[in-house]
């Protein structure tokens, strides 16, 4: 009954604050946008409601325009990122296992950065189809270098894996990058990690890549838990630890190339979140992947409105904001991951 009433106070409390993060980023800025306004604006624009919200032609525009698009691209970026760190958790049974620590937002980087640099006219709808190549060939490769070194059950040799994997992946990133140096604001900007957007287009580009994640993954939450107490035990309950292996990892590096391709490399998002939500409501997936979702696309929008007044009118890339948080999480996640805790 207790367990119960704290994981509503959980669920509840992740929805106020992916509401309270949507909110404070559509109105902090300089426009003078209001939330009577903003609501009132919503409203509008729904069937058969006319009412009048008091926007001028301007604040309209950066309502819909830029502040709208920034704040769901934040929220499909955040969410992918934190479904994808828990679901590589799950499958490698590694707490400590993230798409930017297992190579595969580096891996996306490079795949993204060549589509950049040599893809010319090919467009942006071309770039995740790169990243996602470049992401699968990173897991692929961690995976490999760390059962063959270590085996997939050493937490360390796989992170070290990922650690070779994406300096390898960055280094041929730079080399192509001084090839073309014409292009290396763009990418460098890109690779700090940014949420800034050309309006919708970003958005109609990665939703569906999230939205199909997503979807598979959420669907094998029960399986997750199961292969949590090991292939062998898994085996023999009917499940192919080595399909489901297969497949969630493909769909969570389709995801999180995706939504690398149009906020960059942003860190840590994907082993700070999932763990919170462990400490909160517990290791189940049945409320552990939905969780993540939420709160991993309220920390993003939360970090993105960090990132755009802290400095402002500069902005800070949001990849600086992730990692000043992530950075001190994963060490505490890797002493109490050791037994030191």
């Amino acid at each position: 009954m207790i367990a119960t009433r704290r994981r509503a106070l959980v669920v509840t409390g992740a929805v106020l604050a992916l509401l309270a993060a949507v909110l404070v980023s559509i109105l902090v800025g300089p426009a003078g946008l209001t939330p009577r306004g903003v609501l009132l604006d919503m409203a509008d624009r729904l069937p058969f409601v006319d009412v009048e919200s008091g926007l001028s032609t301007r604040q309209r525009a950066i309502l819909w325009d830029i502040r709208m698009p920034r704040t769901v691209l934040g929220v499909l970026v955040g969410a992918m990122l934190a479904v994808a760190g828990a679901a590589y958790q799950g499958v490698f049974r590694n707490p400590l296992a993230d798409p930017y620590l297992l190579g595969v937002s580096s891996g996306a980087g490079l795949g993204a950065t060549l589509a950049i640099v040599l893809g010319g006219a090919a467009g942006f709808a071309g770039v995740p189809v790169a990243a996602f190549a470049g992401g699968l060939l990173a897991v692929t490769a961690t995976y490999a270098l760390g059962r063959t070194v270590g085996g997939v059950r050493s937490e360390v040799v796989v992170i070290l894996a990922g650690v070779a994997v994406a300096a390898f992946a960055n280094a041929v990133q730079t080399f192509f990058m001084q090839l073309r140096d014409d292009t290396l604001r763009q990418v460098y900007s890109w690779m700090l990690g940014r949420l800034s957007t050309d309006g919708w287009s970003d958005v109609l580009v990665v939703l569906p890549y999230v939205v199909v994640s997503v979807a598979i993954i959420a669907l094998h939450r029960r399986t997750l838990d199961v292969m949590a107490v090991g292939d062998v035990e898994a085996a023999s309950l009917g499940i192919d630890p080595a399909r489901v292996r297969l497949v969630l990892v493909g769909v969570a590096t389709l995801g999180t190339a995706a939504v690398v391709s149009a906020g960059g490399l942003i860190g840590f998002v994907g082993i700070v979140v999932p763990h919170a939500v462990r400490l909160l409501a517990g290791p189940g997936h049945r409320m552990l992947l939905p969780l993540s979702l939420v709160v991993g696309a309220a920390f993003l929008v939360f970090a993105d409105v960090i990132a755009r007044t802290v400095m402002a009118p500069a902005e800070l890339p949001i990849g600086v904001v992730t990692a000043a948080v992530g950075a001190p999480f994963f060490l505490f996640v890797l002493r109490r991951s050791r037994g030191v805790s």
